[in-house]
């Protein structure tokens, strides 16, 4: 693990305090940020900051993913299927009913019954002023029409996004730190950065509308070809024109090394715009974290326990136990971030919800780290020494 990995909870909570100080100090910055965007029919989609940082977020996962790989992975069925049936089967639905729980119900009265949230208006819908969509009301705003939605139901918007992107970048550290197989998570990456590109768009625009969430579907697909496709189609290309040009040794040596960083710089990068926006918030009811962050502590131990006894009755060897895992139970903060932001805006409780994901997801998976190496005897003979 590098510099930047070891400390990353240090530099996000850095990032967070700067991003608050940036917003309530220099409001005027944060706002100039968020209005730089591409605009359809007159609504900002796509945050011109966030794409940018997105991409340089993505494309270092991406130009690692080997696709004769992901053939191969076919091999390895139980592995690979438990995987895939704990990320997509499992994990959106007990995201949407934990966060709805705590959200809606157990946290409610901290939250504010009557709090309410202003979000983007959804991209190709004719709405005016008083019109009903999902569960907000659309009003205007500074002459710009936004959605009011109920705050909860912001945040739980967010957890939702979190919940359908299972995680495809620090999840090789977490495999690599817990001894387990890092092929089997580097094919998992690369098999989940597909299955993203079709159903991230279906289970989000479903669990979003049973939720009485604004379901912008033609943001929705768009933000998966500019966050997801796009870092996927350019990692692919620049994959084989490198290894053709200086060979596969100076690729993995060289060109992997200087990327280490470029991911956590974006990531962190992306936190001091969305907290410069939030600070207000924050300042003024601090509590909110914490009312975020007990959900997605409970989802991510929850899922993961399902994976790992599972991955036991399979008897499958802890090499690949651990790493399915840690698959299921960590999410792919990046996208989810700046989909909220495409989707919700950079100023919504749900953009503030991925972020809290981002703010416990280093503290949390190294704890579950801790548990796999401690628990290896559990497999048996196939348990690798510690």
């Amino acid at each position: 693990m590098g510099f930047f990995e070891r400390y990353l909870t240090v530099w996000v909570a850095l990032c967070i305090i700067a991003g608050v100080a940036l917003g309530r100090f220099a409001p005027e910055v944060a706002k100039s940020l968020d209005a730089m965007a591409i605009s359809v029919n007159g609504a900002p989609v796509v945050s011109i900051p966030i794409a940018i940082c997105l991409f340089f977020m993505m494309y270092p996962i991406m130009v690692k993913i080997d696709f004769h790989e992901v053939v191969r992975a076919g091999k390895a069925l139980r592995p690979v299927g438990l995987t895939l049936f704990v990320n997509w089967a499992i994990k959106p639905f007990t995201m949407y009913v934990i966060a709805s729980f705590f959200l809606g119900t157990l946290f409610l009265g901290f939250i504010g019954p009557d709090a309410v949230d202003l979000v983007k208006m959804p991209l190709g819908e004719a709405l005016q002023v008083g019109d009903i969509y999902g569960s907000g009301t659309v009003v205007m705003v500074d002459g710009v029409k936004m959605l009011e939605v109920p705050l909860w139901r912001s945040y739980l918007a967010g957890c939702i996004l979190l919940g359908i992107a299972p995680c495809t970048a620090m999840v090789l550290v977490w495999g690599y730190l817990s001894k387990g197989n890092d092929g089997h998570t580097l094919v998992m990456v690369a098999i989940n950065s597909l299955t993203m590109l079709v159903l991230f768009g279906v289970l989000g625009g479903f669990l979003l509308g049973v939720g009485k969430l604004p379901v912008p579907w033609e943001a929705l697909l768009l933000s998966i070809g500019v966050y997801v496709a796009l870092p996927l189609v350019a990692g692919y290309l620049s994959r084989k024109w490198i290894m053709a040009s200086r060979g596969e040794d100076w690729f993995r040596q060289k060109f992997l090394h200087f990327l280490t960083p470029v991911t956590i710089t974006a990531l962190l990068i992306t936190l001091i715009i969305l907290f410069s926006l939030k600070g207000d918030t924050i300042v003024e009811n601090p509590l909110t974290i914490l009312w975020i962050a007990i959900p997605l502590f409970v989802q991510t131990v929850f899922v993961f326990a399902i994976g790992y006894v599972a991955a036991r009755v399979l008897r499958l060897s802890y090499e690949n136990a651990a790493p399915t895992a840690m698959i299921g139970a960590s999410n792919h903060f990046e996208v989810a971030i700046a989909t909220a932001a495409m989707l919700y805006g950079l100023s919504s409780g749900a953009a503030l919800a991925t972020v809290v994901g981002v703010l416990i997801e280093v503290p949390l998976m190294l704890m579950l780290v801790r548990f796999c190496i401690a628990t290896q005897s559990w497999f048996g003979g196939n348990s690798v020494s510690e």
